[in-house]
């Protein structure tokens, strides 16, 4: 299961031979390798849209800021996944901001380097077509869980599809690691920070789930799906 749907991975494609092909040589010789701390920001809006990254370790949240300047989150990536690549396609400044969760390392590429690869690579041009495609299905799925479900619900979904995507099957659980902050997954589902925390002391109490802050434990990941019904039923 691990790793099964992750919407910037695709088999056969070894993105770190790409992005990374000097990863062992120094900082001052490897422009394209640089680490950033948490908190820090790798690009903000109005930057020049001119680099994509790939991720070697670490979280980063990609975002935009609404009215009063409200961060609305979009995404939270990690190892192994990249992010910028809408610089491919037309935008000339970032329209979102890319935030270091952690400690992050990333491996870059200027965007006319990847455009020369994109002409003799069929492969790497279909991953970056799964990238968007599967970034636009995302989207259109999360503004329908918005539009036609309540706030558990869309709570619960959001922890079965984090476990399809990045969840690790141990036996009839299934572990998730890193897991979010309760903020994250509120940004994430437009609810509110208590929604999260009292949906998640929910599960648990009816021992469907325990978590803490490092990592996430689905005890079965039937009985939630069940209760994702059962919550749709009672809206």
């Amino acid at each position: 299961m691990e790793g099964k749907n992750v919407f910037w991975f695709l088999e056969n494609i070894d993105l770190s031979g790409i992005f990374c092909p000097n990863k062992f040589a120094t900082q001052e010789t490897n422009f394209g390798h640089k680490t950033f701390k948490k908190g820090e920001f790798i690009y903000i809006p109005k930057d020049e849209s001119d680099m994509l990254f790939y991720i070697t370790s670490g979280r980063v949240k990609i975002g935009s800021y609404g009215d009063g300047d409200k961060e609305i989150l979009k995404a939270v990536i990690s190892q192994g996944e990249v992010f910028g690549e809408l610089a491919l396609v037309g935008e000339e400044k970032r329209r979102d901001f890319a935030q270091a969760l952690e400690p992050t390392t990333l491996c870059s590429m200027s965007k006319s380097e990847m455009k020369g690869l994109l002409k003799d690579r069929n492969d790497l041009q279909a991953f970056l077509l799964k990238i968007m495609g599967s970034r636009v299905l995302e989207m259109e799925k999360r503004l329908e869980s918005l539009v036609f479900k309540d706030s558990k619900s869309r709570v619960i979904e959001f922890l079965l599809d984090l476990a399809d995507k990045k969840g690790k099957r141990i036996g009839y659980e299934t572990l998730i690691k890193p897991f979010f902050t309760h903020q994250e997954i509120a940004n994430l589902t437009a609810t509110s920070r208590q929604t999260v925390t009292t949906v998640l002391n929910d599960l648990r109490g009816q021992n469907l789930v325990t978590f803490n802050r490092k990592r996430l434990l689905i005890r079965d990941l039937d009985k939630l799906r069940a209760e994702l019904k059962h919550s749709g039923t009672q809206k």
